[in-house]
């Protein structure tokens, strides 16, 4: 059985999760609930003028950005609420909404500058490509997910619920699109719980191990196909999940031959938790704007992307840049990354494995 685990592997208790990574969207925009300045944090002037004085002395040592840490962009009121932030994305509900970043008096240079030295204050950068790219751009490039060499985030077609591998996801909006483009989230710990009420007979499924595709990210002599668990446990049996889902992956790979066929009761699983996912009880909905900045955990938190066209001018186009960052604390062997390979032994937490010959591409 596909979604089964392994022989030798034990799988956990299909018991329900608990604690703050377990919440639903219309309880954080319920206002008689939750205070919905909790997960969003708004800029000041004091900070803002921080940012510009770091950026400026960057400029004044003339720093490349892939050499930038944390130590060389001081902020030391924004450093102080990102370690808070750490907080709650590591141990809280798993997310949060930075807002009034001015991408547009900064230009998309300096932008990179303050999004990547932002990023060091949270954690590691590590690669999103097999090219080594380390700073990316979310942006239609006219191609479509029917080509399997191609990722979501180069088009501008719908992105059910899914997670990346990476501990941390963090998405800066520089151009928003004409229409469309909504980003929601959901609970993992929530659409988990979900599919424990509605089918317990599939539960355990989430536990098994799957084939994902890794659509083109893997240097010569790599698998093609990652083997991960869709859901592990962490903190005991009430504790954070952490978890892998990429629907369009898991079924792509069955266009290798020697990756296991899904069962039909995979497929019910696969469609459960997408419509628990997408439930309005469940989903936590965000039409964001430039300067926002969002930040979520991956093994927590899952997110999904409508469809959407841009305006006529290419430089109005929706454009996000992209990091995918590591913990600081290191790598725990209990969460899993699809596309984990040996080289993570030196480069740990997740991200695509890198070409040796294009590890330290620069982001463009």
């Amino acid at each position: 059985m596909t979604g089964s685990t392994d022989p030798d592997q034990k799988p956990s208790p299909p018991t329900p999760f608990s604690g703050p990574a377990l919440w639903t969207g219309p309880e954080l925009t319920d206002p008689g609930l939750t205070d919905p300045e909790q997960w969003q944090t708004r800029l000041s002037d004091t900070v803002l003028a921080e940012i510009d004085t770091a950026l400026r002395e960057t400029r004044r040592r003339d720093l490349t950005l892939l050499r930038l840490t944390a130590a060389d962009f001081p902020l030391p009121g924004l450093g102080a609420e990102l370690a808070r932030l750490s907080g709650v994305l590591e141990h809280g509900r798993g997310f949060a909404v930075v807002r009034g970043l001015p991408v547009e008096r900064l230009g998309e240079t300096a932008a990179r500058t303050v999004f990547w030295g932002i990023g060091r204050h949270l954690g590691r950068p590590v690669p999103q490509n097999a090219d080594g790219l380390v700073l990316g751009h979310v942006r239609d490039t006219g191609r479509g997910l029917g080509d399997p060499a191609v990722r979501g985030y180069q088009t501008r077609e719908a992105l059910p619920f899914h997670t990346d591998p990476t501990d941390l996801l963090a998405l800066l909006t520089l151009c928003t699109p004409r229409t469309g483009g909504r980003v929601s989230l959901v609970s993992s710990a929530a659409v988990h719980n979900a599919v424990l009420d509605l089918r317990p007979d599939l539960a355990g499924r989430l536990y098994g191990t799957y084939h994902f595709d890794r659509r083109g990210e893997h240097a010569p002599g790599e698998p093609p196909c990652t083997k991960a668990p869709l859901v592990s446990r962490r903190e005991g049996p009430a504790g954070a999940p952490g978890m892998r889902y990429n629907r369009c992956y898991l079924e792509s790979a069955q266009r290798f031959p020697e990756v296991p066929r899904l069962e039909p009761a995979d497929r019910e699983l696969f469609d459960l938790v997408d419509s628990v996912a997408a439930s309005p009880e469940h989903r936590l909905d965000l039409d964001l704007r430039a300067g926002d900045l969002l930040l979520l955990n991956t093994h927590r938190v899952m997110h999904a992307r409508t469809a959407f066209e841009d305006h006529g001018p290419p430089e109005r186009a929706r454009h996000l840049l992209r990091l995918w960052l590591a913990f600081p604390q290191g790598p725990r062997s209990q969460d899993t990354h699809p596309w984990i390979t040996l080289r993570d032994v030196i480069r740990p937490r997740g991200g695509a494995a890198p070409h040796a010959t294009n590890a330290r591409r620069h982001p463009a």
